[in-house]
Formats: structure tokens, C-alpha cells, sequence
């Protein structure tokens, strides 16, 4: 008997759109408003002079997120889950314990970014729509099932273009662009240096990690004819494949994007003296006098699209790695009493996200907190991946591939890099 491997793994004969699904959602999600601030931030201090690091990051975001899809579908759980298996309860724990805080953060900033950029477009009060984009975000988590939620997030990743199109809207020096990328004009001090590594921990961020493990376990539910590679290795060649080309594209758009940002930033804000962004809806109020009203439009419109696309990918991370550090069901097919623990953990990150939007915290230093916290976290949770991928007792025969090895164990060690750099340049 010839066993067949699913429909949409590796098939030419599949649609390529279909083909697409958590790389290409994880990478876009990637793009939220927090890292739209910060690439604004990066290219109205800096200029191009950061560019150079979205092609060094696209490489090391291929392999590591390539490692955590593979961990998902090879062994049929999600990233905490394996830790929690096979490594010491603590380790977990902390690690746990880390992402939530650096995750709720995030979606505070995500959901008023959205807010703000809805009040910029059409006036009104932008608490009320804060508000109201966290409960259209949670509700749809709660109340739909993540096979018929997951074609939505795909839709949403198109609003990114928005960003393709603010670039094409304004007069870009290409010359200059590329002459910064073959020579990079570096900053030798400290604010740059920091600026660098805000740029790294936005790009390589612990809750990508633990979503694209668990969509992949997601997308093995009843009726796919999806299972664990370790039991179903005849699968292996077309969910490999499939992995592979979903994860290079998601990761390649999502650095795309990123360069688009930095260099609208660069080209509107910081050629005009603009250098002092704390905010995605700063920049896009920002680019209304500089470079008109449709490029205004376009990248507050694109605030609002990746945040309904990125806040869902982050409340979703949070729940699903506490679940797998506590051993608890996980997962958004499941309805509300299946997996009455994740769904807490839902709910009250999201809420407490809301929440931080009432107070009187500094979104600008929660933010930058949140940076810290997921550069602290990042590399030990790589290293924790890179051993995970290459033992037989948790991959079987699927442990990585050599080039996953290298760029994945290069990526770890450029994140444990960034932190030692920020910790040196802490308080100068």
C-alpha cells in the first residue's frame, strides 16, 4: 500500500496560495505596529544606515523559523510542550513566564497603535476603538474555529503591501540605498548600537517562535490527513518541502516590509530632520506634511491591517507556550471548555493588554522594556530549539538538516550577541 501525503504538502498540482499558511502568517506578523515603531524609529534616527541589517537577519529568520515549524510537525506539539518533556520544569517555567510579560506588552502597544492610527484616518476617540479592536480580536479567537480563522489571517497579510505602496509614493534615491547596503554608513556608538539591537529582538522575537510550532500542530487536526512525521515518516519529503517554501517566503516578505519602513522613514523623515519617533502613528502623522496624504494613508492603513493579523498571532503565542509549560490542551480548533486553561490565558492577556491602555504607563518605556525582556529570553529559547532539532529522541529521523544547523546556530549566536551589546550599553 502506497500512502499518500496530504493535500496542500509539497503537491504542484495545489494551488500556491493554499500552500502558504503559518510561515507566511508568522512572518507578516512579525511587521506589528510595535515593529513598525521601531523600524520607523531605526530609519528616521538613522537613516540607511540600518538597512544592511534586514539582510542579515532574512537568512537567520529562515533557519530559525524553519527549526520551530519542523519541531511542531515532526513531533506533533508545540515549543513548550518539548521543553516541558524534555528539559527541567524551571527552565521552562522562566522561560514561560518571560514571554507572557514581554507578549502583554506588546499587544497593549499593538492595540492602542491601532487605535491611534483609526483616529488619524477618521477622527473620533481612540480609546474607543482600542477597545473595540482587542474585543473583534478576542472574540473571533473564542468564538471561530482556527481552520475557518486561518484563511482570514492569510487575507490580512496583504494589508502589508500597504507599505509596498507608501514606497511607491514617495521619491526614493535608489543610488543612495544601495551604495548605504554595499557600504553601510556604521555609527560607532551607543545609541546605535541599540538601534541595532531593537532591530534585531523586533525581528527575531520569541512569540514567532512558539505560534509557527503551534499553527503547524493547529493544521494537523481532523480531516487534514496531517500527523506527526515521527509516526507518519512517509509524509516527511512533501511537509518538509511545503515547510521550506512557506517559511522562505513568509520570512523574505516579512523583511521586505521591514526595508520598505526603514526606508520610507529614512527618505521622508530623516532627510527632513525628523529623528525623534517614539510611535507607528507618530510616523504616520509624521509623512502627512513630508510626503502627502496618500502615503499617510497608506502606512496608517497598514497599522491597522497588521495589527488585526498581529494581535491574534500574539494573544494566540502567549496562551499556547503557558499551556505547554503547564501541561495543559492547547489549541484554537478546540471549543471554550476543551482547553478551559488556554482559553483563561487568552483572555486575560488580552485584557491586560486592553488594560495597559488605560493607564498612565509610557507605551514608549513599556515598549522598550519589552525589547529587553524578549532579548533576554530569545537566545536561551534558540539554544533550547537548536538541541531540541538535533536530538533523534525528540526529531526521530528528522533532526535538522546542516544548513538549518548553521544559520539557526548563527542566528542564536547573534541574539546572545545583541543582548551582551545591550546590557554593555545599559544607562549610556
Amino acid at each position: 500500500m502506497v500512502e499518500q501525503s496530504p493535500a496542500g504538502e509539497g503537491k504542484s498540482a495545489v494551488p500556491l496560495w493554499r500552500r502558504f499558511s503559518a510561515g507566511l502568517i508568522t512572518g507578516a506578523a512579525d511587521d506589528d505596529p510595535s515593529g513598525i515603531a521601531t523600524y520607523s524609529q531605526v530609519g528616521a534616527a538613522f537613516g540607511y544606515g540600518t538597512l544592511w541589517c534586514i539582510l542579515l537577519t532574512m537568512p537567520l529568520m529562515i533557519a530559525i523559523q524553519g527549526v520551530s515549524a519542523g519541531i511542531g510537525r515532526v513531533t506533533g506539539q508545540g515549543l513548550m510542550d518539548g521543553i516541558r518533556k524534555y528539559y527541567p520544569r524551571p527552565l521552562g517555567y522562566a522561560l514561560v513566564v518571560s514571554i507572557v510579560v514581554a507578549n502583554v506588552i506588546n499587544l497593549a502597544a499593538d492595540i492602542g497603535a491601532m487605535g491611534a492610527a483609526l483616529k488619524l484616518l477618521i477622527g473620533g476617540p481612540p480609546l474607543l476603538y482600542t477597545l473595540g479592536f482587542a474585543l473583534l480580536s478576542l472574540g473571533l479567537q473564542l468564538f471561530m474555529p482556527f481552520s475557518r480563522y486561518s484563511p482570514i489571517l492569510k487575507v490580512l497579510t496583504l494589508s502589508l503591501f500597504a507599505y509596498v505602496g507608501t514606497v511607491m509614493v514617495i521619491h526614493v534615491p535608489w543610488a543612495a540605498v544601495f551604495k548605504s547596503i554595499v557600504m553601510p554608513p556604521i555609527s560607532w556608538n551607543a545609541a546605535y548600537a541599540v538601534g541595532v539591537v531593537a532591530l534585531l529582538g523586533t525581528t527575531i522575537s520569541p512569540y514567532l517562535f512558539c505560534w509557527q510550532a503551534a499553527q503547524e500542530v493547529e493544521e494537523m487536526g481532523p480531516g487534514s490527513g496531517r500527523r506527526p512525521l515521527k509516526h507518519t515518516p512517509w509524509q516527511g519529503t512533501g511537509a518538509l518541502r511545503r515547510i521550506g517554501v512557506d517559511t522562505t517566503v513568509g520570512m523574505l516578505f516579512s523583511n521586505l516590509i521591514a526595508f520598505f519602513i526603514i526606508l520610507t522613514a529614512a527618505v521622508v523623515l530623516h532627510a527632513h530632520g525628523k529623528t525623534d519617533i517614539t510611535s507607528s502613528a507618530e510616523a504616520a502623522e509624521a509623512l502627512r506634511p513630508l510626503a502627502g496624504k496618500l502615503a499617510f494613508a497608506l502606512f496608517a492603513a497598514g497599522i491597522i491591517g497588521t495589527g488585526l493579523l498581529a494581535v491574534p498571532v500574539l494573544a494566540g503565542a502567549t496562551a499556547y507556550a503557558a499551556a505547554g509549560a503547564f501541561g495543559q490542551r492547547s489549541g484554537l480548533e478546540h471549543k471554550l471548555h476543551q482547553a478551559k486553561f488556554f482559553y483563561a490565558v487568552l483572555v486575560v492577556a488580552s485584557l491586560a493588554g486592553m488594560a495597559l491602555n488605560l493607564t498612565s504607563i509610557d507605551p514608549v518605556k513599556a515598549l522598550y522594556w519589552s525589547a529587553v525582556i524578549n532579548g533576554v529570553v530569545a537566545a536561551p529559547l534558540m539554544v533550547v530549539m537548536m538541541l531540541m532539532g538535533s536530538r533523534r529522541k525528540v526529531m526521530g529521523t528528522f533532526t535538522m538538516h546542516w544548513t538549518l544547523k548553521l544559520f539557526g546556530w548563527l542566528a542564536t549566536a547573534v541574539m546572545a550577541a545583541a543582548a551582551a551589546v545591550m546590557f554593555v550599553t545599559w544607562g549610556e
